[in-house]
């Protein structure tokens, strides 16, 4: 009996022996199969990218893969970047039945164009583009056709995960891998060097600003049916601009993108007379010159009368003005005198110094020049004081509003992180100090009411100018409000720009910018103050506004300092 035990577990011992030999000759053999489908399948994937290089030699640059760095914003989110994805495309001289081709293909690519793609295969070519950019899984469909002549390439593609966002500033890409606007273009050999593609491009834009300036710029430009509308919000004292947008935008992501003519950027390249906001300058310059002060009254009996042509006030108070109420109820009249006090050469010189008659240079090739007065006459004085008779861009007045509340120094503002401004005083820190008592003024008790944003202390100017088309001026309006907040210490500089604006029954009719570019100011303000953490006033706290607050009371007897009524021409 021992001895038939140890035999029965010898043989078991032999067969399990086996049996382990034989699971192991199997899990070779396995991994030798998968191993050459494997090697098959990289072949494969290496042999259709070949076989698509040997057809791409003398084709077209738009047809070569490229390579680029990416974009992001302050806080690094990404703005722009390249994904890998796959093309497709066919070799007419193996395709057998171009027309069952073009059945099989609009089955699973329902977007294509079928007599584009036919007159593609059928042609004399050995390359042809079916569609770019395919997702995993028509890639997946078009593969299980099965159909020779048929191939994918490797690419990269420009990507904007933010779609429309931004996208003025950013630009986009063609084919070609070059920029064709915006950042794309304007720092094209930048972004081109792939040696350093790990580092992105950096931007001084936070995109959480830029998302809340864009909805509420186009929430009113829609309440108002305007045709387009601008704005941007800028570090007063960095120069760097945290948002920039020009509506309507486009999405960069779209290839007709390019044929829009939405590509228009109305902030940075857009020249418009830009009214009243050009107060701010007038009365800073004059304050600094010592021509006026605070307590100084300002003839606004009676239009001006230069030549053939009138200067009126929109809402005439048809009396004698303190400085403060001529700046509050946006006189022409008193401004025109103030400007008149001054003299051209003195106008044209502050011009100069807060930027306001050269291009600015923010990173961008769209740049608006300034339209300036051939010659600086005395009537080109007077209306240019308010803002009439020559043109900037919104970006000009934005960049000057922040030397008008920042202390007195004129920075230059820029898209590009790091980027170290150009600085030069204008103004001193006693009449910006002025200054930003009679914007904040505006808001309080003026025009620009509608800016109010409760704890922040908003102030500003607005602005209202008949558009010229043609030569001509019309009824059509450009309306803007340019501002800054907190007022006692300034930190943003932001403007909101309404092209076209129509009056509503909201607004009584009106589509002036204490209507259709205030309140955009006022919404911004409260939504991005937090974000940006600018603590409101806290609740019984009055030192601060009581700070800005100036007395334009006029009183009896104060009319010996008056400017008054310029001589006639």
């Amino acid at each position: 009996m021992a001895h038939a035990s140890i035999s029965i577990e010898g043989s078991l011992t032999k067969a399990a022996e086996t049996a382990r030999q034989r699971a192991l000759v199997v899990a070779v053999c396995v991994v030798f199969c998968f191993a050459g489908v494997l090697v098959r399948l990289v072949d494969l994937a290496f042999a259709g990218e070949d076989r698509a290089e040997h057809h791409l030699a003398g084709l077209k640059p738009a047809e070569i893969t490229f390579s680029r760095r990416g974009i992001v914003d302050r806080n690094g989110t990404i703005l722009a970047t390249n994904l890998h994805t796959v093309s497709l495309f066919a070799n007419p001289q193996k395709i057998q039945d171009a027309e069952e081709v073009v059945i099989r293909l609009k089955e699973v690519l329902p977007d294509l164009n079928e007599d584009v793609i036919y007159e593609r295969l059928i042609s004399n070519r050995q390359f042809v583009w079916i569609k770019r950019d395919l997702t995993p899984r028509e890639q997946y469909a078009v593969n299980n056709l099965g159909m020779p002549g048929l191939d994918f390439q490797k690419q990269e593609t420009r990507t904007y995960p933010h779609g429309e966002m931004a996208s003025h500033v950013l630009g986009l890409v063609g084919q070609e891998g070059k920029g064709m606007a915006g950042v794309e273009m304007a720092q094209q050999q930048t972004l081109s060097q792939t040696w350093d593609n790990a580092r992105p491009l950096q931007l001084t834009l936070d995109i959480r600003v830029q998302n809340v300036l864009e909805e509420e710029l186009a929430a009113v430009m829609k309440k108002y049916s305007a045709v387009g509308a601008a704005g941007a919000v800028m570090d007063v004292h960095t120069g760097e601009l945290l948002a920039m947008v020009s509506l309507p935008s486009y999405d960069p992501n779209l290839p007709e993108a390019l044929k829009t003519d939405r590509l228009f950027n109305r902030m940075a390249q857009g020249v418009y007379e830009m009214g009243s906001t050009f107060k701010t300058f007038t009365f800073a310059q004059a304050l600094e010159a010592k021509k006026i002060s605070l307590k100084s009254t300002v003839d606004a009996k009676k239009p001006i009368k230069i030549g053939r042509f009138y200067i009126h006030d929109f809402k005439p108070k048809n009396r004698i003005l303190t400085v403060p109420e001529a700046f509050m109820f946006s006189s022409n009249i008193a401004t025109a005198r103030i400007a008149d006090a001054m003299g051209p050469e003195a106008q044209q010189a502050f011009y100069q110094q807060i930027g306001l008659t050269e291009p600015i240079d923010i990173g961008l090739q769209e740049q608006g020049k300034p339209m300036i007065p051939d010659r600086w006459s005395r009537i080109k004085t007077l209306t240019g004081s308010y803002g009439h008779g020559l043109g900037v861009t919104p970006l000009h007045v934005l960049a000057g509003m922040s030397a008008m509340v920042n202390g007195g120094e004129y920075i230059s503002p820029t898209l590009m992180a790091g980027q170290q401004p150009q600085r030069r005083r204008v103004i001193s820190e006693d009449t910006s100090q002025k200054i930003r008592r009679l914007l904040r003024l505006v808001v309080k008790e003026g025009t620009g009411r509608n800016a109010e944003a409760e704890g922040y202390l908003v102030g500003g100017k607005t602005g209202t100018a008949e558009k010229a088309i043609n030569g001509r001026y019309s009824d059509t309006l450009l309306t803007s409000f340019a501002g800054a907040f907190p007022m006692d210490k300034p930190r943003y500089a932001l403007i909101a720009v309404m092209d076209e604006p129509k009056g509503i029954k909201e607004s009584f009719g009106y589509a002036t910018a204490g209507w259709t570019a205030a309140p955009v100011v006022s919404n911004v303000v409260k939504r991005i103050a937090p974000i940006l953490g600018v603590a409101p006033v806290s609740e019984g706290d009055t030192s601060r506004e009581d700070a800005l607050k100036v007395a334009y009371e006029l009183r009896p007897g104060t009319t010996n300092a008056t400017i008054h009524a310029p001589k006639a021409e």
